[in-house]
């Protein structure tokens, strides 16, 4: 247990100790989307019955910034430490592949879920969406934050520079993001890409998030909950077994 409560403890120093960068920033970009979405479009919109634009648009928005720096945590982590010769500090210890995956994801979960509190926090000075099944908030929050780091942590296996995880995080992980219903419900697009949003696993996992806010979702959370559930599953084997064999940090 020493072994990798260390490594993650290390993890975390690494984030907290930029906090300006790594938790402040993205909660102050979530603030700038909620000011202009919201103002353009409170009185034009109503998603759900009884539930102005503004409290929907807020669950999307935390959602988002717990995934995307989930994401970033892990991944740019591992290429750094590979750039800069650090990893090797790493390999030398007796650490086994479960460790690294433990460290590097639990980490991820940390600071996604530091960065969706200090957004949801922030808004709360704007609107404040009632909360009718917390359970299922926590549930989607930890789930998605897990999945997003383990994403991150094959994005960092696979990425030898900084511009390569760029390349995987701009034309994967964001349009995934921003096309999974943070700023819209996906019953307002034509039939052809309502299929397509089914599936983008990033949708289930802002549907699910928001059923905790307001008890309405556009299908049912526990459908979300198996295909968020199965795709952090899949993504696992593949980040446990990259770890096994070292890919790109054992030569």
């Amino acid at each position: 247990m020493k072994g990798w409560t260390s490594l993650f403890y290390k993890e975390i120093l690494r984030f907290w100790k930029v906090s300006f960068q790594t938790v402040a920033a993205p909660v102050m970009t979530a603030v700038l989307y909620l000011l202009i979405f919201g103002h353009v479009l409170q009185d034009h919109v109503q998603v759900f019955e009884g539930v102005g634009y503004t409290a929907f648009l807020v669950p999307g928005l935390v959602m988002m910034s717990v995934l995307q720096n989930a994401f970033a945590n892990s991944s740019s982590s591992l290429v750094q430490s590979k750039i800069m010769g650090s990893v090797v500090f790493i390999l030398l210890t007796p650490l086994s592949h479960w460790a690294w995956f433990c460290a590097y994801v639990g980490s991820s979960v940390v600071r996604g879920l530091v960065v969706g509190l200090g957004v949801y926090i922030v808004t709360l000075f704007f609107t404040a969406p009632v909360a009718v099944a917390p359970l299922w908030i926590v549930v989607f929050a930890v789930l998605g934050a897990a999945l997003l780091g383990t994403l991150g942590l094959i994005a960092g296996l696979w990425a030898d520079k900084f511009d390569q995880m760029a390349a995987f995080q701009n034309f994967l992980i964001m349009p995934m993001t921003f096309l999974s219903g943070v700023f819209y419900s996906i019953q307002s697009l034509p039939p052809f890409w309502q299929q397509v949003s089914h599936l983008n696993p990033f949708f289930y996992m802002i549907d699910g998030f928001r059923y905790g806010f307001f008890g309405q979702s556009d299908i049912s959370p526990w459908v979300s909950l198996g295909i968020v559930g199965a795709a952090w599953l899949a993504v696992s084997a593949l980040a446990i077994h990259l770890l096994r064999i070292g890919y790109k940090i054992r030569h």
